[in-house]
C-alpha cells in the first residue's frame, strides 16, 4: 500500500463531502439501474456511495476503505441519510475479500492514483466483478491542471504536491495513465471519456482557494511535506497566501481534468 498523501484532516474532508455521484460519477451514471450491486472502492467520506445507494436500491452497496476510522465517516453519511442497503468492509484493493464475481458494478473515485500498483488493484477490482459487469474508475491529473493568473505560488504548489505523492507510491498524474493501465489489466472492452471541475465564480473560488489554502498548512501533506525536507514551514505559508491571492482575483479562474473508463469485465 502507498501512503494516503492527503489524509482525513476538516480542509481534506470539506472537499470530499463536496462530490456527489452527478459531479464526480456522471460518466457511470447512464450505466447504473435499480438492483445492480456496487463496490465502492475507496470511499471516502461516503457522499459519492450515498448517491449510488439510491441510484440501485433495493441492491446493495460495499464501502470499502482502508481503515476503520477512514469507513467510519463514510458510516456517518450513510447513517445522517436514514438509508440501510450499505454494508461496511475494510480492505485492501490490491487484494479484496470477495470472490470472484461477486458485483455488477465496481467503482473508484480519485483511488488509483494514490496506490502502489494500479494495475493490480485494477486486475482485482475486475476479478470481483461478475462477467459483463463494469469496472468504473475516475482519476484526475494534477499536471494538466490550468489557472489564471499564473501565479508563482500555484506553480510551487503543484511541484509540491507531486513531489510528496511520488514520494508515498503514488502517481499524481494518473489520468493519462488509465486507459494504460486499463489494458495492462487485461482489459479488452474500454471506454474512455473526460470531463473536468472548473471554479471561476468569487463563491466557487472562496471555497477551492480558501479549502487549499488550509491544506497546505493542516492537512497530512503539510506534515509530509516538513517531515521529509520538502517544503519548509515558510514555503507552506507562502502557498497558503498565493491560494487566497487566487481566490481574491475576479479574473480567477481553474479547471481540473479527470479521466474516466467503463471497463466490461
Amino acid at each position: 500500500m502507498a501512503t494516503y498523501t492527503h489524509g482525513h484532516h476538516e480542509s481534506v474532508l470539506r472537499s470530499h463531502r463536496w462530490r456527489t455521484a452527478e459531479n464526480s460519477a456522471g460518466y457511470l451514471l447512464p450505466h447504473l439501474s435499480s438492483g445492480a450491486t456496487v463496490l465502492d472502492v475507496g470511499c471516502g467520506p461516503g457522499t459519492i456511495t450515498a448517491d449510488l445507494a439510491t441510484l440501485v436500491t433495493p441492491a446493495r452497496v460495499t464501502a470499502l476503505e482502508v481503515t476503520e476510522p477512514a469507513l467510519d465517516l463514510a458510516r456517518a453519511e450513510i447513517t445522517r441519510r436514514g438509508l440501510t442497503t450499505v454494508d461496511f468492509r475494510v480492505g485492501d484493493v490490491h487484494a479484496l475479500d470477495f470472490a470472484d464475481d461477486t458485483f455488477d458494478v465496481v467503482h473508484a473515485h480519485q483511488v488509483l492514483q494514490h496506490v502502489a500498483d494500479p494495475v493490480a488493484a485494477l486486475r482485482e477490482m475486475r476479478r470481483v466483478a461478475k462477467p459483463g459487469g463494469l469496472v468504473a474508475v475516475r482519476d484526475s491529473d494534477y499536471a494538466a491542471f490550468t489557472w489564471w493568473p499564473l501565479l508563482p505560488e500555484l506553480d510551487e504548489w503543484l511541484a509540491l504536491y507531486e513531489k510528496v505523492a511520488r514520494g508515498n507510491g503514488g502517481e499524481p498524474d494518473a489520468g493519462r495513465r488509465l486507459l494504460s493501465w486499463a489494458h495492462a489489466a487485461g482489459f479488452t472492452d474500454v471506454t474512455a471519456t473526460s470531463s473536468t471541475w472548473c471554479f471561476a465564480d468569487p463563491t466557487d473560488r472562496d471555497w477551492w482557494g480558501g479549502m487549499w489554502a488550509d491544506r497546505v498548512l493542516e492537512s497530512d501533506m503539510a506534515a509530509q511535506s516538513l517531515r521529509t525536507g520538502a517544503a519548509t514551514q515558510d514555503d507552506l505559508q507562502r502557498i497558503s497566501d498565493g491560494w487566497r491571492t487566487w481566490a481574491a482575483d475576479p479574473d480567477g479562474w481553474l479547471s481540473l481534468l479527470h479521466s474516466e473508463l467503463i471497463c466490461r469485465a
